[in-house]
């Protein structure tokens, strides 16, 4: 519809980063578990095996953006020297079928022989993105996108509050989360040595903690828990412990990890979908938005089972709310987009567009969300052409 002359200016905002607004996420953790044992979802849901399959089918279902990782475990085995055998197949079948890649440097795991309490974890994370960073710019790579650090927040709390993955501490959550912010920081300046032009998807989960009604003297804390969501986004802005070396300009894209369990009363009992105090995403994207203005990318969203394709027919309803209110929302990003086996109990995670591979290397296609999907793309274009 054309505006009228005298009409004042539509807020809505125009996406402009990524080569599509709907987006695809690979499950690509390396934690180790209790024991020692390593994940590597790269290999537990077949994307090793089935990458060009992989690459290829998201293209064909208009995907033409993803999250996608490197594994620094197996890069850098021997301390200070790399193995890119795990890598460079990645980087050449994203461009032969054309798709740009968001790639993580850490997700959950790193090499062995660090210990990630130490310095010397912030020095070899330096050391391994800037080599990291040198290899794609060889490889002709022209606009690069880096998550350094995925979910810093997340990470800090099930690794050293809770002890639910590597590094397996308890109360140690906060000293956590200053060394990844360290080494997020050490990373983002030596990819930039590399790549000035280089963006960056710093991601966390977008959470909502109300005060439960039946204890409203728990309102202090349950505000205090909503706002510790922002904390590691402050560190890495400078805007809160400056000391660890913060800067605004490193402050690039939010990327937001939002499922249908990110709602909570205060201490921990979900908050019901039906609930009067749950916040619409829409609303809680643009509190991000007003807070930091900065481009944002939903990162990660997805429900299980029956679920998943009205969970995202509903998540890009919200979207498109929060586009016409001007927030900077670049894309949203299906996780998973292929099936894997859970990382915390091996039970298969139904909640992806492609399910595990057969024997023959095909994945499924789950046809309720990719009908979902391209209902969804077809509205997008009608209103880009609007």
């Amino acid at each position: 519809m054309a505006q009228h002359p005298l009409d004042p200016p539509s807020p809505r905002y125009q996406p402009r980063l990524f080569r599509s607004f709907f987006q695809g996420s690979f499950p690509c953790s390396t934690s180790r578990r209790a024991g020692g044992r390593r994940l590597d979802m790269v290999i537990s849901s077949g994307h090793d095996m089935l990458l060009e399959k992989d690459y290829a089918a998201l293209a064909q279902e208009g995907l033409r953006t993803a999250r996608d990782g490197a594994r620094w475990y197996l890069i850098e085995s021997t301390p200070g020297e790399y193995d890119w055998h795990s890598f460079l197949p990645m980087v050449h079948a994203a461009a032969r079928h054309d798709l740009q890649i968001i790639w993580e440097l850490a997700h959950f795991g790193y090499p062995d022989h660090l210990d990630i309490w130490s310095a010397a974890f912030v020095q070899h994370f330096e050391r391994f993105a800037r080599a990291m960073a040198q290899l794609m710019r060889d490889e002709g790579v022209q606009q690069p996108f880096f998550t350094p650090i995925n979910q810093i927040s997340f990470w800090s709390w099930a690794g050293a509050d809770v002890a639910w993955l590597d590094p397996y501490s308890s109360q140690r959550g906060k000293e956590l989360k200053r060394q990844l912010v360290r080494a997020s920081l050490a990373a983002m300046h030596a990819i930039r040595e590399i790549y000035p032009q280089a963006r960056f998807v710093l991601t966390d989960p977008l959470v909502q903690v109300a005060t439960d009604p039946a204890n409203p003297d728990s309102k202090p804390y349950a505000d205090a828990q909503h706002q510790a969501q922002f904390e590691a986004w402050d560190w890495l802005a400078g805007r809160d412990a400056p000391e660890l070396g913060g800067s605004e300009d490193f402050l690039d894209i939010l990327g937001l990890n939002y499922y249908p369990d990110n709602h909570w009363f205060f201490p921990g009992e979900p908050l019901p979908v039906d609930h009067p105090a749950r916040l619409p995403l829409h609303r809680l994207l643009w509190q991000c938005w007003q807070r930091y203005q900065r481009p944002m990318l939903l990162a990660e969203t997805g429900a299980e089972g029956d679920a998943r394709a009205s969970w995202f027919h509903q998540v890009s309803e919200e979207a498109m709310l929060a586009l016409d209110e001007g927030v900077a929302l670049e894309g949203i990003s299906l996780y998973p987009v292929v099936e894997y086996p859970a990382w915390a109990d091996d039970r298969r995670s139904p909640g992806a567009l492609f399910g595990l591979g057969d024997p023959n290397g095909n994945r499924t296609l789950h046809e309720g969300l990719a009908l979902e999907l391209r209902s969804q793309q077809i509205k997008w274009q009608k209103r880009q052409q609007s």
